[in-house]
């Protein structure tokens, strides 16, 4: 099996897995037999016991594959990337700071903070990281994997606004006419990040840390 296969058959488990169990008739019954807590530690489960081999096998083959593209290394280049993983790690700050309620353990569906940059912080900004490395890295082993999270991240995205409006959780409509979906696409944008300062400053100091260990971290 190509390295580049082996990854994209991980990321197949890993989202097959978060689409089944979030799925309203299977997670209906789960929660019924089990209960919630119980759901939400099963579910944690299946997750990382997917996500650990797919990372894995990441790391192992990160440089294996086709190269299908490069991208000339420069200080404007460099600029551009880390200025994308800034603003990613601001978005992933915010949404612990303020939680969507389409997160597995949901906050209150009210617009404000990093919400009304997108209704779905942890998400965007884990694929704007992705998109930001699968820029800069060419291979199709790191093609399959970034592209992976952000395929991921969109479609499930998606799959937790239809499956709550469909089960007409309280607010929750209310809450998406009100928010963005893709990032600083809406009105409430400037407001937003204001309202995201606290998160912001985190989000920047994290990346300036990673920006420095990232070789000692992650390798080349």
């Amino acid at each position: 099996m190509s390295p580049t296969l082996e990854i994209v058959l991980w990321w197949l488990a890993f989202a097959g897995s978060h689409l089944v169990l979030s799925s309203s008739p299977i997670r209906g019954r789960l929660v019924g037999s089990i209960g919630e807590r119980a759901f939400q530690g099963l579910y944690s489960l299946v997750v990382l016991a997917l996500f650990i081999p797919l990372v894995r096998a990441y790391f192992v083959h990160k440089h294996d594959g086709a190269l299908l593209w490069s991208i000339p290394p420069g200080p404007l280049v460099h600029a551009v990337f880390y200025f994308g993983v800034a603003v990613a790690f601001v978005l992933v700050v915010g949404s612990q700071v303020t939680p969507s309620p389409a997160n597995l353990v949901p906050g209150e569906p009210t617009a404000r903070g990093v919400l009304r940059i997108t209704r779905h912080p942890f998400v965007m900004g884990t694929a704007l990281w992705a998109v930001v490395h699968l820029v800069a890295n060419g291979t199709s082993t790191a093609v399959a994997f970034f592209g992976g999270f952000v395929a991921f991240g969109l479609v499930g995205a998606w799959h937790q606004d239809a499956r709550k409006i469909a089960a007409a959780v309280p607010g929750y409509r209310e809450f998406c006419a009100s928010t963005p979906f893709l990032p600083f696409a809406g009105r409430g944008t400037l407001r937003g990040l204001r309202e995201a300062a606290p998160a912001a400053v985190i989000g920047v100091a994290t990346t300036v840390a990673v920006r420095y260990f990232h070789a000692a971290w992650f390798g080349g």
